[in-house]
């Protein structure tokens, strides 16, 4: 059994995967095994409908399936944002029809809510692998200025047709490489929590997501030539972290860690690019997984066995300091409360950071190990992500190397799981490896930059 089908048998809500050549021909046959004798809406924005989705009415059309007129979306440059799960939800509250959304990350998340909302199942034509949000048990929806994360089902069928997802536009699948790639350091996170006794991993969830990563990482260059295999694999790896986050339904953990806090700060913070439209969601990943790799190779090079661990207690804050920094640091935002929120959720006393690091030190050549056998050197890693056409410098994205620095500790204190942001500031760490990062010889020195600027 491949590990699709494992993945599947451990997966709480997807039912089936198609994924290869030609099986967009399969969407009627898998909709009549699911849904005999029902109705089907395709919901689409204008250009996935081009793209596949008249491709799919037609099919259902062939095959006997009722369907209600398609609910075509025609913004240019559409987020997923409330105000369209409003409209999606009037839709479908006059019709009993099971959805089928024709799309990627923004059709995909706003469907999947709003087929919760409306206590019926979904399905899902895939049109790019540009992310892995797929088949995760969530969606990522901004409301009220901020970028949330809304529980709810993932679809139980997903066609993934590689001849059309080949004909997604060049960065979209560089999005997708970068989505894919930020489950090394989010692999790495996963093993810092482990072994600080913060989240054990889920082996079964870890297993899901791991195993294979590094081969479907394997051949940017294919991807950027549009070769199948390699497309293959991309898109499968991304299905598989969806996967995982049904089988692991607590939270993301499996498949995110710290470099999507950068993401999901840039979008809590409406940040838009010169010509006013955001960067791609794998992009800004492209981005954080670079820091957070960087940051993995500065931990490696650490002399933690000799930590001054009283030192890193000294300079630990205490409840009252940290709770009026994550104030004033959010504060100017759409969002106030939530670093207040994360910051309370992760705080532990100055006896139990003591301990936490006694431990990590004592234990430090077992993790050690473990990070080492889990990640990819960060020079490597710019070379694969700027060989499949990702980003690898800030401003690619809009964003100048300062913007980047000020963003790490907002990051931080943005979500309550320990990454390594968390352990970066726990050994009192972060400042020095911030001025290595963006310093002369970093990788991304910020004074090179402003020479380039002037």
């Amino acid at each position: 059994m491949d590990k699709v089908a494992l993945a599947l048998k451990s997966a709480s809500q997807t039912k089936e995967l198609l994924a290869g050549k030609g099986v967009i021909t399969e969407t009627a046959s898998v909709f009549n095994r699911m849904y005999p004798g029902q109705k089907a809406i395709i919901i689409a924005d204008k250009t996935t409908f081009e793209v596949a989705g008249n491709t799919v009415r037609r099919l259902l059309e062939k095959s006997g399936i009722k369907q209600e007129d398609c609910y075509t979306f025609d913004e240019r440059d559409m987020h997923a944002e409330w105000k369209y799960i409003e409209r999606l939800d009037e839709r479908l509250s006059g019709t009993d029809a099971i959805p089928v959304a024709v799309g990627s990350g923004t059709v995909n998340d706003l469907v999947k809510l709003s087929a919760t909302h409306a206590q019926r199942p979904y399905m899902t034509v895939a049109t790019a692998a540009s992310m892995d949000g797929y088949t995760s048990y969530g969606a990522s929806i901004t409301k009220d200025g901020a970028k949330q994360t809304f529980s709810c089902k993932a679809p139980e069928a997903v066609i993934a047709d590689l001849d059309v997802i080949a004909t997604a536009p060049a960065e979209m699948t560089a999005g997708g490489y970068a989505d894919l790639f930020a489950k090394i350091p989010a692999g790495a996170d996963w093993i810092l929590a482990d072994a600080l006794n913060i989240e054990p991993i889920d082996e079964p969830a870890f297993s899901i997501v791991q195993d294979g990563l590094h081969d479907a990482l394997g051949d940017p260059a294919g991807l950027r030539k549009g070769d199948l295999h390699a497309l293959k694999q991309l898109t499968e790896g991304l299905m598989l972290g969806g996967f995982a986050m049904q089988a692991y339904p607590r939270s993301s953990r499996p498949a995110s860690g710290a470099e999507h806090q950068f993401s999901h700060l840039w979008d809590m913070e409406n940040f838009v690019m010169k010509n006013g439209m955001a960067p791609s969601h794998g992009f800004k990943v492209s981005i954080g997984t670079l820091v957070s790799i960087a940051f993995y190779e500065l931990l490696l090079n650490s002399d933690i066995k000799n930590l001054d661990i009283e030192r890193c207690v000294r300079a630990w804050p205490v409840l009252a300091d940290a709770e009026s920094k994550a104030i004033e640091l959010f504060k100017d935002t759409g969002f106030p409360a939530i670093g207040l929120t994360e910051t309370r959720a992760k705080y532990i006393t100055h006896q139990e950071l003591r301990q936490q690091l006694t431990g990590f030190r004592d234990t430090w050549e077992t993790t050690q190990k473990r990070l080492q056998n889990q990640l990819i050197p960060v020079n490597e890693a710019v070379e694969r992500l700027k060989t499949v056409g990702a980003p690898v410098t800030p401003e690619q994205i809009g964003i100048s190397r300062q913007k980047l620095r000020d963003s790490i500790i907002p990051a931080q204190h943005l979500r309550r799981r320990f990454t390594i942001l968390d352990i970066a500031v726990r050994t009192d760490l972060i400042d020095e490896w911030m001025n290595t990062l963006f310093g002369k010889g970093g990788l991304w020195d910020i004074r090179e930059e402003r020479i380039i600027l002037q």
